[in-house]
């Protein structure tokens, strides 16, 4: 595993400076978002001898292009991500062999691409972005997203869906059932894994609380 030495550490900021200029107005995806990404895609990089070399730029750079996600061409936004990054790492003189490991990176980071991972440092950087998504953090960034698109917190009707489908395009806390409470299962690393049972347990006490002020303080 590489250490980041001064020059990688230079190649660390010139990304992240990158990244801020090109950050979407997309609140869930702003540079607070990034930051966050790269500092745990570093940690899951050290725990499980991943190449900080390529880890730490693609995490910085996973998101410089953002799709909104209700939009029909959203899958493509991390194949986007990673031409674009390509573009610039070509410019900051980054090595050939290097570029295309942190644009492989980018590109399988996503959800919606399905791309698999094949390498380590690809795996590490799907499994940082994936982590945002769960816990406090994760449940933050979903509401603030439903907020931004228009949707209502929950079904007044049938708050958990128990008598109907879910449908998080209309729902904010359908997202949790429909999608994040699926993902502790999907990680690759077991550093990653582990920190992502312990985040959808709390998003799970979450659920459950919100059930029982619903259900002792029912409308009026």
């Amino acid at each position: 595993m590489a250490a980041l030495s001064a020059g990688a550490d230079g190649l660390a900021r010139r990304c992240a400076d990158w990244a801020l200029a090109q950050a979407a107005g997309d609140a869930a995806h702003d540079y607070e978002h990034l930051h966050r990404v790269a500092a745990s895609a570093r940690h899951l990089a050290l725990a499980e001898g991943a190449d900080l070399l390529v880890v730490v730029p693609a995490a910085w750079l996973h998101d410089c292009v953002v799709v909104p996600k209700d939009s029909p061409q959203r899958a493509l936004a991390s194949t986007l991500a990673a031409q674009a990054a390509s573009a610039l790492l070509v410019e900051l003189g980054v090595p050939e062999a290097r570029r295309a490991a942190i644009a492989h990176a980018i590109e399988a980071h996503s959800f919606s691409a399905g791309i698999a991972p094949r390498t380590l440092e690809a795996a590490v950087v799907q499994d940082a972005d994936r982590l945002d998504a769960l816990g406090a953090i994760g449940l933050s960034r979903c509401l603030m997203l439903g907020g931004a698109l228009g949707r209502r917190l929950y079904d007044p009707a049938d708050p958990f869906a128990s008598a109907r489908p879910l449908d998080d395009r209309q729902n904010s806390i359908d997202h949790l059932p429909a999608k994040l409470l699926r993902l502790a299962g999907q990680f690759n690393t077991a550093t990653a894994r582990a920190e992502a049972q312990r985040r959808t347990a709390w998003l799970e006490q979450y659920l459950a609380e919100l059930s029982r002020e619903l259900a002792a303080w029912p409308p009026a």
